[in-house]
């Protein structure tokens, strides 16, 4: 074993117990507890698992991941992050604002990452950006801030589009302040508003169905229940002639028309980092929560030419990654 490696290998090994609590115990491994808002096995959880390995935290070797997933139900949340505080875990990690909260509301002492939230500020879940106080921090994905630019893109794409849907996840304060973003950006470029509710996975092809020749398009909200049921949500879409937007790539990838947002594979790197930092002995308040620096554009060629829709040049010379 090279020399820096085994240096690398043996620094991780000593971390200290989060919170000042001081050494590990001799023979127990550093406890991450990971809640995954959605299902196991997704490219961000791989991407998380990597960057900690880079930093020398290797499952089975240098730290315990213990993972449970929420399978984009917020209501299982605080069952299973209890689930991960009796396992005595070192950090939590988790992502999407109701899970954060789960989390925050479970434990006011054991450090919490999120690895990509809407708008913490405004969700409570920190004081500020650069300081947030308290045992939590992690990576924002400015969800507000992007709703006027993907209406932007929608209208480009769509220059006769008139009335959007707004299909919500859920009855949070995050889905509130989306949707008042919606509107502003939406009455702006005067578009009309139809806002439909999905509490269950269930409620989706009603949903969908009850908006043929209602709507022109479905705007998707960043949500863990809908990227969960992006195969489903886009299949019954293109069944009713009704292109969709959402914000993270995958969609675009399961059949979606355009999605734009942050990179969230980048965002649970980041995350990793964040937790390295924890483990080696900084304390949440001390990390600033970081902004995204990749965004992604991603067009579905294949799904605009099964609408019968152009894909305008400018979209296609500034997308990111064109699906034939």
């Amino acid at each position: 074993m090279r020399r820096r490696q085994f240096l690398t290998m043996l620094g991780a090994g000593m971390a200290v117990r989060p919170g000042g609590a001081g050494a590990q115990q001799a023979g127990k491994l550093p406890t991450i507890g990971f809640l995954g808002a959605n299902t196991a096995s997704s490219p961000q959880t791989d991407a998380f698992v990597q960057r900690l390995r880079e930093l020398g935290w290797i499952d089975g070797s240098t730290v315990t991941i213990e993972y449970r997933w929420a399978e984009g139900r917020f209501d299982r949340a605080p069952v299973l992050v209890a689930e991960l505080i009796q396992l005595k875990a070192d950090v939590l990690v988790t992502h999407s604002s109701p899970n954060v909260v789960a989390a925050k509301q479970a434990t006011s002492v054991i450090p919490i990452v999120f690895a990509a939230v809407g708008d913490p500020v405004g969700s409570g879940l920190v004081e500020s950006l650069s300081r947030p106080g308290g045992n939590v921090t992690g990576l924002s994905i400015q969800a507000n801030d992007l709703v006027g630019k993907r209406i932007q893109l929608m209208r480009e794409f769509i220059p006769n589009v008139g009335r959007v849907a707004f299909l919500a996840g859920s009855n949070t304060n995050q889905t509130a302040m989306e949707v008042a973003e919606f509107r502003a950006a939406a009455q702006t470029l005067g578009l009309e508003i139809i806002r439909t509710d999905i509490f269950r996975p269930d409620d989706i092809a009603p949903v969908i169905e009850s908006l043929r020749g209602r709507a022109d398009a479905i705007y998707v909200q960043t949500h863990p229940m809908m990227f969960t049921n992006r195969v489903r949500i886009n299949t019954l879409a293109l069944g009713a002639r009704l292109p969709t937007f959402a914000g993270s790539r995958e969609f675009a990838e399961a059949s979606g028309l355009m999605s734009y947002g942050p990179n969230f594979s980048d965002l649970f790197r980041r995350a990793g980092e964040l937790v390295d930092k924890i483990l080696r002995g900084t304390k949440p308040a001390d990390l600033a929560v970081e902004q995204p620096t990749k965004f992604d554009l991603v067009v579905n060629l294949a799904t605009a030419k099964a609408l019968g829709l152009e894909v305008p040049s400018k979209l296609l010379f500034t997308a990111d990654e064109v699906i034939e």
